[in-house]
């Protein structure tokens, strides 16, 4: 890990992008690989590759009310 504080941003309709040294875990506690130094997180649910996003909050017309 870096010494870059770490960010979160909540892209509107879309996912959280986190910026710097951070570790991601499952729910049960056992960490998540992360190979790059942003990661862009799904707020939809309906990734196939979660937690990270794969774009289909798009096509299934995802919406955050942080408009």
């Amino acid at each position: 890990m870096s010494d870059e504080s770490p960010s979160i941003t909540p892209y509107p309709d879309g996912p959280l992008l986190v910026r710097g040294a951070v570790e991601l875990r499952t729910a049960d506690g056992d960490p998540i690989p992360c190979r790059r130094k942003t990661v862009a997180l799904c707020r939809c649910g309906l990734s196939s590759i979660k937690p990270f996003c794969d774009g289909t909050h798009k096509p299934a017309g995802f919406r955050t009310d942080d408009q």
